[in-house]
Order: C-alpha cells, then structure tokens, then sequence
C-alpha cells in the first residue's frame, strides 16, 4: 500500500462537520446511484448541503502561485464550512493522483482537511486527505 492511501484514512480534526458532509454524500450516492456524470453529483450535493444547513461555496476560486506571481486559478468543487475540501470524482477507480492533486489544494488554500468522495462505484467510495496541523491553521472567510 503506498503512503497516500495509508493517510488517506485518517481522522480529520473538524468530525461533527466532517460526518455531516459525509452523511449527504450517502445521501446523494443512495438516491441516484453511480452512473453518471460528477457535475451531475455536484449539483445534487449543493442540494443536499443546503437542505442540511451545510454552510458551501461550490467551484470556490483558488489562486495559485508561484515565487509570488500568479500562476494560475483553480476551483475546488466545494469549501464546507470555510474549512473542509470536498472534492468529488465519478471514476471507476480513485488513482494515487487524486490524493495528491487534494493535498494540492490543501497546500493552496493553506487548509488541512479534505474528503474526496468518488460516485461511480456501487458503494460510495469516501477518503479523508490532510495535512500536518502547522500553526497556520485556518479557517476561509465567506464574506470575501
């Protein structure tokens, strides 16, 4: 087993929020099954979170730099509560990239806890990503 799926399993600090992200992943997952495409899973998940009083920001903006210049933008699939990555995937299988491309986003956005949930299997498949707590632990700001 290699080391991103070994840490792939680890507990997240925020677990209260982190079971309730989780618990509308099932959600969603129970009701359409696998089959179809992620922003098909995207959508229904925004749903979700806003009928459970989820606090999200779906495709947040995640500038990204190099040596002090903007290299680019990505856009996280969801930012939960201003301090979770849900990134989501409908694969027939989650790859060792996947973990690295989250614990990127981790890295950008200077968070340290994700959950990356792939759809296209018969069970949902959920995997906790982080990384190591520093003390520049923070939350993202909503009212930017």
């Amino acid at each position: 087993m290699n080391q991103e799926s070994r840490k792939a399993g680890k507990i997240l600090r925020d677990s209260e929020i982190t079971q309730q992200i989780i618990a509308a992943a099932i959600r969603v997952h129970c009701e359409l099954g696998p089959g179809f495409l992620e922003s098909i899973y995207e959508e229904a998940l925004a749903v979700e979170f806003a009928l459970s009083g989820i606090q999200f920001v779906r495709q947040y903006p995640v500038p990204l730099f190099y040596r002090d210049h903007q290299i680019g933008e990505h856009r996280l699939d969801f930012l939960v509560e201003g301090k979770i990555v849900v990134e989501l995937k409908a694969v027939s299988e989650l790859e060792d990239i996947h973990f690295a491309i989250g614990r990127s986003y981790l890295k950008a956005t200077n968070l340290q806890d994700g959950l990356l949930f792939n759809f296209a299997t018969a069970a949902l498949t959920i995997k906790r990503f982080c990384r190591e707590r520093t003390s520049s632990d923070r939350t993202v700001d909503f009212s930017k």
